[in-house]
This record gives C-alpha cells, structure tokens and sequence, in this order.
C-alpha cells in the first residue's frame, strides 16, 4: 500500500522538475511512510525511500515502516540528508512549499549548497483526494464513534448543562469508546451563541427554549470524522421549526446531488438554492462542506468557488447551516462518500425531525 503510495508520488517527478521529494508535513509523511512519530522527514528518490529520525523513534520506524530505509538522524537530520543527496546523486529536490517555514528552508538550503531546492504544493494531497478501502475503514470507525458518543451523552443535555460539559462529555466519549483524539475543538454553542458558526463550548448554561448545537468528531487510526447536530431545549418556537427544516431539506438536496462526475460547486448550489430561495440566503455564510481524511479539512471544498469535479472515493461533509444573529442557529453535517452512481452517507445519528429534549 505505501509503496504503491510512493510510487504515485515519483511519477510526478518530471511534471514538477525535480529528481527527488523530501517530505516533513506529518500527515504526508504518514500516507506515505504509516510512521506515527512526531520527529522525522522522508527523502524519495530514484535509487531508494529513506525514513530519517531520531533515538526516541527508531524502533517504531522499524516496525511501522519496513518498506523504507531507516536512518538515525539523531545527530543532526540537516548533516544525515545532505549526506544521503550526495550519496544517490540528488540535485533536484522538492520540498512541502506549503508547509516548510522560511527558517526550515533557510537551513535547508545553507546545507544542500549544490541541490535545487523546488517548492512543491499539493502533490500528496492530490494522491490523498481518493480513499482506499483502508482508509474508508479507518473513517467510518471515526464516524461510528462519533455517532455513538452522541447517543451516550444526549441524555444529558437538559436546562442547567454548561456547554463545556456538553463538550467534555463527547470528548470523553469519543476516547473511551476507541478513538486516538477529537478530530478539533468541539463546538457546542446554545441560544444566541448557536448562530456563530464556530462557537466552541462557552461555560454559557443551557436554557429552556436553546438551539442547540454540536459539531464534533473523532479520529481513528489518523482520520477523521465530522457531525453536526441541532437540538432545540424545551418548548419549540415556530423560527426554530422553520430555519431547522429549511436546512434539512438544503442538506438533503446537496447529498442527493452527489455522484461521481459531479462539480463541487454544483452541490454546493443544490443546498444554497434552497435556503435563498427561502429568504435565508444571507444567513449562509459559509461553503456546503469540505472534504476530509488526516485532515479534517481537506479538498474537495463544496463551495460555489469551486470547480472540482467530484470522483468515487473521495468523502466530503455536506454541513449547510442558517444563523440568525441575536436569535440562534441551525446546521446539520453528515460525512458521506462518493460513489459512481450516488453516495453513501456514513453518519447515522438521526436528524429528520429537530429533537426536543427537556
């Protein structure tokens, strides 16, 4: 697997100009090499595929990435390399533009005084765009959990709860039940505060008559899931039904125009016809969703702006929302997969009706 993943890589070589890549962003050092550690680089080249690292991971490269050639770069990573560039006769090399900062490079390039340093952008993640059955796996073992952590806690969500504990409570969900972490700060953001978009939990306590909502997720073996839910405390006003089920019918409307061949835009414009055609259109801010995978933002981004033509095997959120300032908010977000003729939507916690809970 993370041979054919490297492999992948090399053959873009000569589209970018370079002989070789010399790879640092964490989650495309673990696409291609499965290495979980927090120190290393990998160098990529014609004549071999090298794992540079210090003592504290040697051994846990060994295990983790038996396709490669370890090197203890305890010592010095800079000295290691610029002796493994001599040595398979490197003198072009492409680095992570978009994630090497400029100190890095400055070193980088002090030390290879005779490489061509290229910058390179997206070309790992352009491979990461379609998931393979292990990583399908591996996210829907994070949604599952997700979901399952939400139906663990809804019974506490009752007037009087801080949206902290809320929070907390989902977090420790998601971990104890098997998850490796939370996928990002979990939002929980009630009354007023649901129609900030991005509401992390507020030590705000839960009152009869809130919009609710939670936007969480968990990762699992590197990869990440995304849920959005919206529940109402107590006694439901006619707004509150109103925006809710405008949302729903968006969402439903962006996921039934998912399928291979499909532009990202196109979905995108499926969910925001229905809320402008509402009379809500200023209250969607935001694109219909995003992809995801060991990013919990990836591409393809459902977004009017955006012509990415959708392929079977990438998963995307679909997450339209309405936020009505001073008053509350609403989204609903699924995590689904594309398929040739459709898509699969991998989250099950129900959402067809706002739930009331007192």
């Amino acid at each position: 697997m993370f041979k054919a993943r490297i492999n992948k890589l090399m053959e873009l070589r000569s589209d970018v100009g370079v002989e070789a890549f010399y790879v640092t962003r964490p989650q495309n050092r673990f696409y291609l090499s499965g290495f979980t550690g927090t120190a290393g680089a990998l160098l990529l080249c014609g004549s071999g595929a090298f794992l540079l690292t210090d003592f504290r991971y040697l051994e846990q490269a060994k295990q983790q990435s038996p396709h490669l050639t370890i090197v203890d770069a305890t010592e010095s990573l800079m000295n290691r390399l610029d002796e493994l560039v001599r040595e398979n006769n490197v003198s072009r090399l492409g680095y992570d533009g978009d994630h090497l900062s400029h100190n890095e490079f400055l070193r980088l390039k002090d030390k290879l005084v005779s490489v061509n340093l290229t910058a390179t952008s997206g070309l790992v993640e352009k491979l990461r765009l379609i998931k393979d059955s292990t990583e399908i796996k591996h996210i829907e073992e994070a949604v599952r959990l997700s979901d399952r952590a939400f139906e663990q806690v809804r019974p506490h969500i009752k007037p009087g709860v801080t949206e902290r504990e809320i929070g907390l409570r989902l977090d420790f969900a998601m971990r104890e039940m098997g998850a490796e972490g939370v996928a990002f700060e979990t939002i929980v953001a009630s009354g007023p505060r649901s129609a900030l978009p991005h509401g992390v939990a507020s030590s705000k306590r839960l009152q009869k008559g809130d919009l609710v909502i939670m936007d969480f997720g968990s990762v699992y073996c590197g990869y990440h899931s995304d849920i959005t839910r919206t529940i109402v405390v107590g006694e439901l006003a006619p707004w509150q039904r109103e925006i809710y089920s405008i949302v729903l019918e968006a969402q439903l409307k962006a996921i039934e125009a998912i399928r291979h061949g499909v532009k990202a835009s196109a979905v995108d414009s499926a969910a925001r016809y229905v809320i402008t055609s509402k009379g809500y259109g200023d209250y969607f801010g935001h694109g219909t969703g995003h992809g995801l995978g060991l990013d919990i933002h990836e591409n393809p981004r459902l977004s009017r702006k955006v012509d990415t033509v959708l392929q079977a095997g990438m998963v995307v959120t679909v997450e339209p929302g309405i936020y009505l300032p001073g008053q509350g908010g609403v989204r609903i977000e699924d995590t689904v997969i594309v398929l040739e003729s459709g898509c699969r939507v991998l989250t099950q916690t129900p959402k067809m009706r706002l739930e009331i809970l007192s």
